[in-house]
Parts: structure tokens; C-alpha cells; sequence
């Protein structure tokens, strides 16, 4: 057979590939080697320069090769090849626009090489690549530009924070959204932040800044980049979270593969990449976790935030935004107002145009009325807006998914302000639990019962419960006040304890035999005869009789004197020095609880029996066992923030779904299944995506005939002696693990 005749191009590929494999094995023998290339490369670059956009595809190529050469190996002749980014730079930085697709990833790639080489810093790199991103009309190479960015950004922040190069990139990023409010670049600056909070690479404060100023600008685009980073960035950090701690791999499968299949080189060093990888998740498990503040949190002066957002984008008329892009900025202000409890009065005036049926999506609106709602704003400034909500949404002749989103966000905004509320309007709301629809008859349920865990006063006497009216009698309900803040005092759930320290001392005692009043007895007789009473010298003493008032001794003369006289009837106005047994019993239950918490030392075993208790009162507080349930709510929508879905809730109650919408519940969750397949098909396709191999029986079932027919007839011509030597021979080989001894 003759020789084929080689290309010229083909070798000059075949000499560069074989040059670059020989010059990393010896430096210093091929040097003079490298060096005729080097000149070769210097030569094509200027003639490139000289005219980038009339290069043919043979000088595209050859140059290619050598810039491909140079990077590769720039690192073992720093002398030589000291100008060689510069050269890339302003090739890029000036012809970015007319070079050859191909030639201008290579070079993209290279510089990026370099990078990896430590031949240049990340900030030379970033400041390069950075501008092209940001002015080159090319979508593919800003595509490029930004997957290197990243990256660079990751490796250099991935053993420990790089705290320098961070600060300079997010302060070109700043400079970038604030050199020019009305351009469009301020969306990189918006995408690169977000992608990097995303990653937790950049967690502190600085980022949210950058991203402030860009909620601040004029372009709408740039806002929305913005505002969405506030309202989502934080759920797509513990997303994404949550997707790597369930990428885990299987070490028993591993090792199972290990051991089945053939051991080659690849197999091996998949086999330890799996291992590393499992190390590094062990290590993450056991590292102690980060604090990652949300980014709303780290906002720096949030009440000037918000109004400068609510005057540019929302009360300015001049302000030409969409009204989906309104809303988003909406939802950010007014998350930011129930957050940090910021006070901005102009802002309940404005949502009162907004507050119609007909208004599209009115209840997003409804939920950003609710979230700008707390404790600390003046029932004055909120209850016009109520009073507009029962007015336009709640009557007999609206519909019933109208007036059940109404009285649910009233209930949205009463559960943060119950001062909202008139007593006349909140009975006229309440009355709608007879209403025939069975959403309404919930909202307006769901809203008599927040009043009477918060403000049963308000409610007449039929509404109230049988909790709210012994709590109002007995002084437990307090009415509210605007302003007045609850503190808790003393250690959370302490009385908990105490409670069950004296459950377990009773319960001991009735082990015994013996119950608590017969062992006091005891304990006093034995101190008589002893002659010494050790309470004697107690500083505070523990008898309830004395610290009660005077004892009364009625004498034998009384008795004598005639029949007792009638008992007056006590009036609280007549004796106001007297103390009720309530306030009594109440004083005396702060008293243990107290004497428990300064008298005794917690131990581990008491802290960890605290932390159990909690968590079976708190589920108590879930399923209705206590009626205590306001903070958890309140605390709830101020992390998660209030929906339109939660506002249309009420209105799902008893709605029947139509076939489609019950076809596609019943589908979600499963698999998708282009078409019917049998569950043995199933199982086989599962196998095959898992990696799994079939057996020999399925292989050796669907070997071809003729290939079988020769072993057969040899199997049939067998005589029992040789018969016998085949089946020795097979148990004793399947023993050892197979022909390729694998047990072993």
C-alpha cells in the first residue's frame, strides 16, 4: 500500500502539537525551537494587525496555532514571552469587532490560560475582558466574556475570600451603575452580582449596595435587575444550596463497580474523583456554618431607601413604568417597610386609587397594603384604607371571590395593626360566616378568631369564645395600646420546666407511696424531735399563711354572743386596698418561676429538656392546642412576605377544579412518559439511565442463533467425564469470583 501524501497544513498542526508536547517534557533543549515560533508568531500578529478584517482563513488558522502555542507555554519563558499579553490585549481590546469568531475565542481563551498560569493577576484579566462585556455588540462573545468572568471570580475566590480583588470589581460595578442611570450596562453589573451573591462568593454588604444604586436608576430594564435581586436572590442562594447537598454519592456503589467491572485507568480515576468528592462533602458537613444575612437586612439606611424608591418610580407621575415593573417596586418597598418598621405616611394615601375590583391584579396590591402594615403605624393612616377595601369588595352583591379576598385582606392587615379595625365595621364583616359561599364564610371566620386572641373587647359577647371571656375577666386580655410593645422577661419557656421538674417530683413521690403534704409532715415531725427547725434561719420563708395579712383567732365569746351577723357583699369600689385572688396567684406563679431562674443552675440536660418543650409548645401553637398564634404568623410574612396567592386563598375553599386542572395534579410528581410502556420496559430504561449493565441471561437470550449453535451441538456431544470436569470447573470459578476473579 503507498504512502499517503501528508498536507502542508497538516504538518505544520502535527509539528506545533508534537513542538508543544516536547518543549513541556524539556525546556531548555527545545528553547531555540520555541524561540523560531515566537518570531513566526510576532511576524503574523503584525501583519494581522495591519489588517484584521482582510486576513484570509489559512492566515486565520496558522495564526491561531501559534497564539494556541504561546499560551500554552508562555510560562516556562517568562522572558521571551514577557510583552505576550499586551499583544492579546490590544488585539482584543481594538479588533474585537472584525476578528475571526474562532480566533477571537482563542484568544479570550488564552488570556484566560494565562490566568490559570499565574503569568497575570485576576484584576489584569477582569479589567480587560470587562469593557469588551459590557460595548461589543456580539452575543456569543459576551456570552464567552461572562462565563470567564465568573469563573476567574470563583477560582480566585474558592480557598480562601479574596477581599481586594472583590472590592475592585465591585467598585467598577458600582462606578458602572452610577456613571450612566439611564444606559443599559448597569444589567451586567445587576447580572454578574446577582450570580456571585448567588454562589455565596460575595455576601456582605457592598454587593447589596451596588445593587441598591441600580434600583435607583433611570432605565427600567436596570430596576427590574435590581429589585428582582432584593425579592428573589435570597430563595435562589438556598435553592441552589439545597441542589448541591443532594448531589451525594453512593461509596457502596462505587465500590461495587470497582470491584464488578474491569480495572482500567479510567475507572480508576473516576474511583478517586468520586472519593475526593465525597471527602470534600464530609469535610462541608462538619464546617461550621456560614452567616448569610438576608440581603434586605443588609440594606445601609433602609428608611431613605424606601422613600427614594416610593417618590422616583411610584407617587412620580413622570414615572412611564409598566405597571407588572410598578408592582415589583411596590413589593420592594413595602417588604422593606414591615421588615425594618419604617414609617412613610405618603405611602397609605397612595394605594387608595388602587383599591377596586376592577383594577388588574388587585390583589398584589391587596398583599403589598398588608406588608406595609405593622404595629408602629397610626390606626388613622390605615383605617380609611380598610374602610375602602369593606366598602368596594364586601357586600351581598359582589361576587363571592371578590368579597372573600376583601375580608382576608383585612385580616392580612388587622393581624399587623388590630387597631385598624371600628367595632361596627368588625361586626358587619363578621356576619358574613352565614354567608352561603363557603370561601367567605372561612375569611370571615379566620378574621373573628384573629380578634379574639388579639382584641376580643371589640367583638360583642356571642362572638367572643369561651377563652376571650375568661381571659377578659380574669385580667389576662389587656386592651391595646399604640405603641406598646411586648418584652419578653426572664428565660423563654422557663416556667415549662418548672412545670415539669414538679411533675417528675410528684410522680417520684407516688412511686414511693408517699404524697407530698405526708412528707412534709414527716420531715416536721422529725424536726420537733430533734428540737431545731432549720427554717428558722431561712432569710425568706416559704409559709404561704404569713405573707397573706393578719390571722384571724376567733375566741369562745364570740360564739356566745348570738347568731354571726350576714356577710356584706365585698364591692371592688368599696375596698380598693384589697388584693383579688387572681392578682394573688398570678403574683405568686411570677414569683416561683423567678426563683427558679436566680436559685438554681441550668444544666446541659435541663437546656437540652428546655429546647424540647419549646418545640412541643410551639407545636401545640400550630395545631390549636394554645391560642397564642399572632407573633408566628406576623413573624412568618415578615420573613416570606404577603402573596396574592394568600390573598386568593379563601376563594379556593370548595372551588371544584375543572378535568384539565385534575389531570395535571394527578400527573405532577411522576415521571413523564412519552409513551405506554410496560413495567418491565420501565425497569430496563431506568437501569440503562442509572449505568447498569443486564445480566448474561438477558444477553445470552438475545444472541444471534447461529452463534449458538455450535456450542449446543458441543454441549450435546459432551461425555458424562468431561461433563463432570465443566461443572467443577464453574463452581469452583464462580467461588473465586469469576474468570476475572473480582472477589479476589
Amino acid at each position: 500500500m503507498p504512502k499517503r501524501k501528508v498536507a502542508a497544513l497538516e504538518k505544520v498542526d502535527a509539528d506545533l502539537v508534537s513542538l508543544q508536547y516536547k518543549i513541556r517534557r524539556d525546556p531548555k533543549s527545545y528553547a531555540q525551537e520555541f524561540y523560531d515560533q515566537w518570531l513566526a508568531y510576532d511576524a503574523q500578529r503584525q501583519i494581522f494587525i495591519s489588517s484584521p478584517s482582510s486576513a484570509s482563513s489559512e492566515d486565520n488558522k496558522k495564526f491561531h496555532d501559534l497564539v494556541d502555542l504561546v499560551a500554552h507555554v508562555a510560562d516556562l519563558y517568562p522572558d521571551v514571552t514577557a510583552p505576550y499579553f499586551d499583544h492579546l490585549k490590544e488585539l482584543l481590546t481594538q479588533h474585537h469587532a472584525v476578528l475571526n469568531p474562532d480566533l477571537r475565542e482563542k484568544v479570550v481563551g488564552s488570556l484566560s490560560l494565562l490566568r490559570r498560569k499565574d503569568v497575570i493577576d485576576s484584576t489584569s484579566l477582569l479589567t480587560t475582558l470587562f469593557p469588551i462585556l459590557i460595548s461589543t455588540p456580539s452575543k456569543s462573545l459576551r456570552s464567552l466574556l461572562y462565563t470567564k468572568i465568573i469563573s476567574d471570580l470563583r477560582e480566585s475566590n474558592s480557598k480562601a475570600t479574596n477581599h481586594k480583588l472583590n472590592r475592585t470589581i465591585q467598585t467598577v460595578l458600582h462606578n458602572l451603575v452610577t456613571s450612566d442611570r439611564t444606559s443599559t450596562k448597569g444589567m451586567w453589573a445587576c447580572r454578574i452580582t446577582r450570580e456571585l451573591w448567588r454562589r455565596q462568593i460575595w455576601t456582605d454588604a457592598r454587593p447589596c449596595d451596588v445593587m441598591k444604586e441600580a434600583c435607583l436608576s433611570d432605565n427600567e430594564k436596570v430596576v427590574v435587575g435590581g429589585v428582582r435581586f432584593f425579592l428573589g436572590g435570597d430563595k435562589e442562594r438556598e435553592e441552589m444550596e439545597d441542589d448541591s447537598s443532594d448531589e451525594e454519592i453512593d461509596i457502596k456503589k462505587v465500590k461495587h463497580q470497582g470491584t464488578i467491572n474491569k480495572k482500567t485507568k479510567k475507572r480508576q480515576k473516576a474511583m478517586e474523583k468520586a472519593m475526593e468528592k465525597i471527602k470534600k462533602q464530609e469535610r462541608k458537613k462538619h464546617a461550621p456554618h456560614p452567616l448569610n444575612f438576608s440581603a434586605l437586612h443588609l440594606i445601609h439606611d433602609p428608611q431613605g431607601f424606601a422613600e427614594q424608591l416610593f417618590q422616583k418610580h411610584l407617587q412620580n407621575t413622570k414615572c412611564k413604568f409598566s405597571l407588572d415593573n410598578k408592582l415589583l417596586v411596590l413589593q420592594l418597598v413595602t417588604r422593606l417597610v414591615g421588615l425594618h418598621k419604617l414609617t412613610i405616611i405618603s405611602l397609605y394615601p397612595w394605594f387608595t386609587k388602587y383599591l377596586t375590583p376592577k383594577q388588574p391584579s388587585v390583589t398584589s396590591f391587596l398583599a403589598s397594603l398588608a406588608q406595609a402594615t405593622h404595629n408602629h403605624v397610626p390606626p388613622d393612616a390605615i383605617e380609611p384604607l380598610v374602610v375602602k377595601i369593606a366598602n368596594e369588595f364586601v357586600s351581598e352583591a359582589s361576587a363571592a371571590e371578590v368579597a372573600s379576598a376583601g375580608i382576608n385582606s383585612i385580616r392580612e392587615v388587622a393581624l399587623r395593626q388590630p387597631l385598624c379595625m371600628s367595632e361596627t365595621l368588625l361586626q358587619d364583616l363578621v356576619m358574613y360566616q352565614k354567608s352561603k359561599d363557603k370561601g367567605v364564610v372561612m375569611a370571615a371566620k379566620g378574621l373573628q378568631s384573629l380578634y379574639r386572641e388579639v382584641y376580643p373587647e371589640l367583638l360583642q359577647k356571642k362572638f367572643r369564645g369561651k377563652e376571650a371571656t375568661m381571659g377578659l375577666k380574669s385580667g389576662e386580655v389587656k386592651r391595646l395600646k399604640f405603641g406598646e410593645e411586648q418584652v419578653e422577661s426572664g428565660i423563654e419557656g422557663i416556667e415549662l420546666l418548672e412545670k415539669y421538674k414538679e411533675e417528675q417530683r410528684l410522680k417520684k413521690l407516688a412511686e414511693k407511696g408517699e404524697d407530698a403534704d405526708g412528707d412534709a409532715k414527716m420531715k416536721d415531725e422529725d424536726e420537733d424531735e430533734d428540737g431545731f427547725n432549720s427554717d428558722e434561719w431561712e432569710v425568706a420563708s416559704n409559709d404561704s399563711d404569713s405573707s397573706t395579712g393578719w390571722i384571724n383567732v376567733e375566741h369562745s365569746d364570740d360564739e356566745d354572743e348570738g347568731p354571726a351577723a350576714k356577710k356584706q357583699r365585698r364591692d371592688s369600689s368599696t375596698a380598693p386596698d384589697l388584693i383579688s385572688d387572681e392578682a394573688m396567684a398570678a403574683a405568686a406563679e411570677a414569683n416561683r418561676i423567678s426563683k427558679l431562674a436566680m436559685t438554681s443552675i441550668l444544666t446541659p440536660a435541663d437546656l437540652a429538656k428546655l429546647a424540647e418543650l419549646r418545640r412541643e409548645a410551639q407545636l401545640d401553637k400550630m395545631t390549636g392546642n394554645v391560642s397564642k398564634r399572632r407573633q408566628e404568623l406576623i413573624a412568618k410574612h415578615i420573613e416570606d412576605g404577603v402573596t396574592a396567592d394568600d390573598i386568593e386563598l379563601p376563594a379556593q375553599i370548595g372551588k371544584k377544579s375543572t378535568k384539565e386542572e385534575r389531570v395535571a395534579m394527578a400527573k405532577d410528581g411522576k415521571p413523564a412518559r412519552e409513551e405506554h410502556k410496560s413495567t418491565q420496559a420501565i425497569r430496563k430504561s431506568k437501569k440503562e439511565a442509572e449505568g447498569k449493565s443486564s445480566t448474561n441471561k438477558e444477553k445470552a437470550r438475545k444472541k444471534n442463533f447461529l452463534m449458538t449453535v455450535g456450542k449446543a451441538r458441543a454441549k450435546h456431544k459432551r461425555s458424562l467425564v468431561d461433563t463432570k470436569k465443566r461443572l467443577t470447573a464453574h463452581i469452583a470459578r464462580s467461588k473465586s469470583g469469576g474468570r476475572r476473579r473480582n472477589g479476589m
